[in-house]
């Protein structure tokens, strides 16, 4: 059996975590990156997903465990940004990615889904489509993708951008049999277990523990938001 067959199997039921940061903050380097996916190996995830070649590549140096790669392109001609062309991918596998990741929404693209999955599986990596509607993933499904993932739900102009997770499109996926990754926006361990009880193969956890920014600004907001009376101070007798 090969590692692609393989891969879906290892993987179910577990956590995969999210390795990113944005361009100018503070963890945004490889060595940085790599180093928070080590340490999340550590405590327990079964995958790392990251995005950029570098990252990938740095990543895939220090992890042995299956590594998800991406990479964010803005173009002038298209919305597709996450792993846009057929050149993207071709480039994400030679960097040492298992998975790629790309963007499995309808809307006008470079390539199509089938021409993204078909020279991924040319390049010997599974396809993860990352889709935000049932139609989507059926449609990438259809297309030979080896994986589905929530990843786009809220962030296409046609679905609704919810401060959690969409648990309704995984309960619609769920209904239609379609496998599918759960990930975009979920913050707690109540949630991420929601989206099993829900049919996701697997969960993919990002932000609430690869991002300290966000994960302090969320802390702040909420101490700062407490209403407190001011102590009295007892005066001596």
């Amino acid at each position: 059996m090969t590692l692609t067959q393989l891969l879906p199997d290892s993987l179910y039921g577990t956590l995969v975590v999210s390795c990113q940061a944005d361009a100018g903050t503070p963890l945004a380097a490889p060595a940085h990156l790599a180093a928070i996916a080590a340490a999340v190996v550590e405590g327990g995830a079964s995958a790392i997903r990251t995005e950029g070649l570098a990252n990938v590549e740095a990543v895939r140096a220090c992890v042995a465990v299956p590594v998800i790669g991406l990479v964010k392109t803005a173009r002038t001609d298209t919305e597709i940004y996450i792993t846009p062309s057929i050149e993207d991918a071709r480039a994400i596998a030679r960097a040492g990615a298992d998975i790629i990741a790309f963007d499995g929404t309808a809307r006008p693209r470079p390539a199509s889904v089938v021409e993204m999955v078909a020279a991924i599986a040319e390049s010997g990596a599974l396809s993860m489509a990352d889709i935000s509607t049932v139609e989507e993933a059926r449609a990438a499904v259809t297309a030979g993708a080896d994986l589905v993932s929530t990843t786009m739900a809220g962030y296409t102009s046609y679905t609704p951008a919810d401060e959690g997770p969409d648990f309704g499109l995984m309960r619609a996926l769920g209904r239609a049999g379609i496998p599918f990754v759960a990930e975009g926006r979920i913050w707690t361990t109540d949630e991420a277990l929601q989206c099993f009880d829900l049919g996701a193969s697997f969960v993919v956890v990002g932000s609430a523990i690869t991002r300290p920014t966000l994960i302090t600004q969320r802390f702040a907001r909420s101490i700062a938001g407490r209403q407190t009376a001011t102590p009295q101070r007892k005066v001596p007798s």
